[in-house]
């Protein structure tokens, strides 16, 4: 059984070529995958930032509003303290005026801070909105690339089909039944070459009645890794 080594070099670089593109295959609808888990977390963060951003703004209103009721009750106390019936009523009345006037202060710092937070709030909306409009664009321009892409790698693949049957045809009949084992268990690296003595699929040393086999174009495969082997070009 004897195949020249040119033969089995273009064998050896078709099957390369084809898991090369089905590789290339495989990973486009991989990274469609992955640019949507990215938008779909940006989308979450987006949503959260949003709920902050609002919830931020409530607080605020609530307390606008606990302000203007709290000035409200003070106009209502000094209304009243023309109207104390005693001197004891009109102390109490100053006094709920300067509670009332301390509380407003704090409320009304509180209201101030507040308002930069919510700046702070918007500003990490406006942010995220930003990064999720992004990398939405960015998953309709992978998904179409990776469309176009699949056409011309499979018509790629259809042609390196074609080309392994054609190589194929070299090998000996009765020797294609170990030949496809290897192929189906190493895949493209089923074939190895031999260099200074050396199978490069596993590294160990070939016999020297081996190396004298393949120069004689015999089929010999490496009995450490199984590689069916050939020489490289001169």
């Amino acid at each position: 059984m004897t195949v020249t080594a040119a033969a089995l070099r273009q064998l050896h670089r078709v099957h390369q070529q084809l898991a090369d593109q089905r590789d290339r295959l495989d990973r486009g609808p991989r990274k469609v995958k992955a640019c949507e888990a990215n938008v779909a977390r940006l989308s979450t963060e987006l949503d959260a930032a949003r709920e902050a951003a609002q919830q931020g703004k409530m607080t605020g209103d609530r307390k606008q509003l606990d302000l203007k009721t709290g000035e409200q009750k003070i106009v209502d106390y000094r209304a009243k303290l023309n109207t104390a019936a005693s001197n004891k009523e009109y102390q109490t009345l100053l006094e709920q005026i300067a509670a009332a006037e301390m509380a407003n202060s704090v409320l009304s710092d509180e209201i101030l801070e507040g308002f930069d937070k919510i700046d702070v709030l918007n500003a990490v909306s406006k942010t995220a909105e930003n990064r999720f409009r992004i990398s939405s664009e960015d998953l309709e321009k992978t998904r179409s690339a990776v469309q176009e892409d699949a056409i011309v790698i499979k018509d790629d693949i259809t042609r390196l089909e074609i080309e392994l049957v054609d190589s194929e045809a070299a090998l000996p009949g009765d020797f294609k039944v170990d030949y496809k084992r290897v192929v189906r268990n190493k895949g493209a690296d089923a074939l190895a070459t031999v260099e200074d003595g050396v199978c490069t699929g596993c590294g160990q040393q070939i016999t020297l009645n081996m190396q004298s086999e393949l120069q004689l174009s015999k089929l010999i495969f490496c009995r450490s890794c199984g590689c069916l082997l050939y020489l490289p070009e001169i």
